[in-house]
């Protein structure tokens, strides 16, 4: 009797225990399902962030002010095109080409070199060789540096042309419409002068780019109002004159400067004359590479820091 008991515990034991395995199988089954779900939302959820990444770039205005110290790069997309505004130092170069390619970049349909200043064309040799270039901008003024025969070498290698704008020409970038606003001012004593100046509308948003130009070439034009500015020089007392900045009333004002300058930059007259018209002021020295992002009607900003 003992025994049969002993078996009988034996077998009620040996189910318990496959009861258990067997519940145990179960929980890990659905444990795993579980995981695979989880799993593949994530990757349906990283297929949306792509398509929404993919759908901002295609639909959005992207206007980047990257932070190459005490000089100019400015990065502007739509729908798959591509305008490069300067690209910062001879140092700078590797920074402005590792931070478009970064992007996936492969090709700069408008590359613009708004004067012959090391700080503005300095990269613009690396640039062209490590891209695909459309359509070069420069104006008509030479200079026998180094710097500049690097620029002019490298678009000989590349078989290119450089175009000369002048006040009134227009180029397509996406659905935005970018116009060059003065005439340079050819003075070899003043290359700042000659800078090229470019008004992008995209919808009913509007930025202006004026290179180095001064208070001079302020003084060409009526300058219509526009949502942001990239100022002038630096941030330098030779441009932003009061009268410039009421034209235009910018809502936004970058100033692309490198922290403690030799030039001591901005200076403050200029972020008095911008503070007075209630223009909100962004630096690159301060807050790093500076982002707009424009649906047409609103403007987004972003800092790295």
């Amino acid at each position: 009797m003992a025994r049969k008991r002993k078996t009988m515990m034996k077998k009620m034991l040996s189910a318990a225990i496959t009861l258990i395995i067997i519940g145990i199988a179960g929980i890990l089954g659905t444990n795993q399902e579980f995981v695979n779900t989880i799993s593949n939302r994530e990757e349906q959820v990283n297929h949306l962030n792509e398509q929404k990444v993919e759908f901002i770039a295609q639909d959005n205005l992207l206007v980047d002010f990257i932070d190459v110290g005490q000089a100019d790069s400015i990065l502007i997309r739509n729908q798959d095109q591509v305008m490069l505004i300067d690209a910062g130092t001879n140092k700078a170069g590797d920074t402005v080409v590792n931070y478009l390619k970064e992007l996936g970049i492969t090709k700069i349909n408008y590359l613009v070199g708004t004067h012959p200043h090391e700080d503005h064309i300095g990269g613009i040799d690396d640039v062209i060789n490590n891209f695909d270039i459309g359509q070069i901008y420069m104006p008509k003024m030479e200079t026998t540096t180094k710097t500049f025969e690097d620029v002019l070498e490298a678009i000989e290698n590349k078989n290119l042309t450089v175009t000369a704008p002048n006040k009134g020409d227009k180029i397509e970038l996406g659905q935005a419409v970018g116009t060059f606003m003065t005439d340079p001012i050819l003075d070899k004593d003043n290359l700042n002068l000659s800078s090229l100046v470019m008004r992008l509308e995209f919808g009913n948003t509007s930025f202006l780019f004026m290179g180095d130009a001064e208070k001079e070439n302020e003084e060409t034009i009526n300058w219509p109002k526009t949502d942001v500015l990239k100022v002038g020089h630096h941030g330098s007392n030779t441009s932003s004159s009061k009268k410039f900045l009421e034209q235009i009333e910018p809502e936004y004002s970058i100033i692309m400067v490198g922290k403690d300058n030799s030039y001591n930059l901005p200076k403050q007259e200029t972020i008095d004359n911008l503070k007075s018209i209630g223009s909100e002021i962004y630096r690159t020295d301060e807050n790093g590479t500076i982002k707009i992002i424009s649906d047409g009607n609103h403007l987004e900003i972003e800092k790295s820091k």
